[in-house]
């Protein structure tokens, strides 16, 4: 009779219990602090600048997202690659006012002195079996950059706001492909430029998406790792679009299912258009859900972040992505 070994049984018992787990399961099981911290640590190191809107930290940024989907087999939403590129122009500084993405809007500005800015999406896609549905899950790369009249401390490192959000959306697209599985629906993973300067990225996406009113839902994160009620760690403001209670519902039965250590505030709006670049897609009548906590100061490091509730609130919605991403019907 063969005998075996402790550490050979045990291995045994591991992989037995990875073939037993369903596809959510194994998604769901990747999700961990080291990718969270590996991936918000590069994106706001000094190095990045702060990642100004169509400066080189920027894009920098946007070249290690595009590396994270390839080494993930994530290909490109458009067959020509990852990055959608796009223009934003405004008014000469003493003039004052908005960056513009709109075509019209652009092609009235270049007709006078003007200011522009190169800038681009980095847009990904899983394939489902429902070739005309979409869902999309998205997160800004770009922050405030430097200020050079700052005393101290110049670099806005954007920890929070929102490489935070960032490694939620490649942490769920990791998940999605370890799952095993085959979506519904088509999943795109967007990133978006040019937020901090007026929603420019996901502004641009919208006016220029032909599929637009196949998109089911979107999915945004916007600053998940801090708190501005410290006495509350697991504190965090779920917003969801009113006509839809079934995303209250998901998020409720997910924490009692998983006890996940969350305590949502949760705010269902009848328009959920403003804050971030959920706003882009509410204001064209696509249900959203979007998780936010707080942000903008030169001291945003990712020493200062709640790595737990960063890997928590990852948990959830990547269990709210999945729903979006599989129930027939919501």
């Amino acid at each position: 009779m063969h005998k075996v070994s402790l550490g050979t049984a045990c291995l045994l018992f591991s992989i037995l219990s990875l073939h037993a787990q369903s596809p959510l399961e194994k998604g769901l099981q990747s999700i961990n602090r080291t990718s969270a911290e590996a991936i918000v640590e590069f994106l706001a190191d000094d190095e990045l600048q702060g990642r100004e809107a169509g400066m080189h930290g920027s894009r920098v940024a946007a070249r290690y997202i595009v590396s994270r989907l390839k080494q993930d087999g994530i290909r490109p939403l458009d067959e020509n690659g990852y990055y959608q590129s796009f223009e934003a122009c405004s008014r000469e500084r003493q003039q004052r006012g908005r960056w513009q993405v709109h075509p019209d809007s652009v092609a009235i500005l270049k007709q006078g002195t003007h200011r522009s800015l190169k800038m681009n999406n980095v847009l990904a896609y899983i394939p489902g079996r429902r070739s005309d549905e979409y869902v999309i899950i998205g997160a800004h790369f770009d922050h405030l950059g430097v200020d050079e009249t700052l005393a101290n401390d110049k670099i806005y490192n954007g920890a929070d706001d929102n490489a935070s959000g960032v490694s939620a959306v490649l942490q769920i697209a990791h998940a999605f492909i370890l799952s095993g599985q085959k979506p519904l629906r088509n999943v795109i993973f967007a990133f978006w430029d040019g937020e901090e300067k007026g929603l420019l990225g996901s502004k641009y996406f919208v006016q220029h998406c032909p599929f637009l009113k196949q998109v089911k839902s979107y999915l945004n994160f916007d600053m998940i790792g801090r708190n501005n009620k410290p006495e509350r760690p697991q504190h965090v403001v779920y917003f969801y679009t009113a006509a839809h209670p079934v995303f209250g519902d998901w998020l409720k039965q997910d924490i009692a299912r998983y006890n996940l250590q969350l305590q949502p505030d949760y705010r269902s709006w009848d328009n959920p258009v403003s804050g971030s670049d959920n706003a882009s897609f509410a204001l064209s009548g696509i249900p959203i859900i979007w998780y936010h906590t707080d942000g903008h100061q030169p001291s945003d490091h990712a020493a200062s972040l709640n790595w737990e509730k960063i890997v928590e609130i990852t948990k959830a919605s990547f269990l709210n992505a999945w729903n979006l991403a599989n129930e027939s019907n919501y």
